[in-house]
């Protein structure tokens, strides 16, 4: 059986200049998989290919063993793979219910997506209290849970997330952390990009190294969180 996704030897270039030049990783049916790195390491760059926003130079994307590299980010998403991305990118001027049914953009089972949009209301009781409020009256770390219900509107069975932590509290980020997990646990894969490494880790079934645009090292989240070169890279420890 294919994996859910799979990305092999993937190579991306904004013009002349090459953003990911090797990534390969895999993300099994009901994982939570993460894939860390410094800044620039071309993380945000595969999510974003692999959701077709951007077309590889190289490699191949498949789901569930259907290539789909460099098909159209609205196919993707039809496809069932929803991309949550860096910096939330919410639209302010509009309510949260407003957002909600943009992430239903594509469906057209009104009384499904009413149920879904009740879910989302049912994870995160700020947005269903304050549904009728424009987003850009919202906290950070509330405009990442309605970039979440978002993303979630369009019943994906993979859910990419780019760094949902981005200038959170530590209590939020915790709160975020434990909703990723919940999502898990009602049977949506996660495919994370995370800068904040430990907890990644901690949560992750696999993680992926990503360092100048290629994967190093892998291996389940717990062996990474111990290995003494992750360690030493990304986790601040000597």
């Amino acid at each position: 059986m294919s994996p859910m996704l799979e990305v092999s030897g993937l190579s991306v270039a904004y013009g002349a200049i090459e953003a990911v030049r090797d990534v390969s990783f895999v993300v099994e049916e009901g994982q939570i998989v993460s894939l860390i790195g410094a800044n620039g390491a071309g993380k945000t760059t595969t999510l974003r290919t692999v959701s077709g926003l951007l077309k590889p130079r190289a490699g191949t994307v498949k789901l569930e063993g259907r290539e789909i590299s460099g098909l159209p980010a609205h196919t993707v998403l039809n496809l069932g793979i929803a991309h949550c991305p860096e910096g939330r990118r919410t639209f302010g001027r509009m309510t949260v219910e407003e957002n909600l049914q943009l992430g239903a953009y594509t469906r057209d089972d009104d009384a499904a997506v009413q149920a879904d949009m009740k879910n989302v209301y049912e994870l995160f009781p700020v947005l269903g209290e304050r549904r009728h409020q424009k987003a850009g009256l919202f906290s950070g770390g509330e405009q990442q849970m309605l970039a979440i219900g978002r993303a979630m509107m369009s019943r994906p069975r993979l859910l990419m997330l780019d760094e949902p932590s981005m200038g959170l509290s530590p209590i939020m980020t915790q709160r975020i952390f434990d909703t990723i997990k919940e999502l898990q646990s009602q049977g949506t894969t996660i495919l994370l990009v995370e800068q904040n490494a430990l907890a990644a880790l901690a949560l992750s079934d696999r993680g992926y190294v990503i360092d100048l645009g290629a994967t190093t090292l892998d291996g389940p989240g717990t062996e990474l969180l111990a290995d003494e070169r992750v360690r030493s890279a990304y986790l601040g420890e000597d």
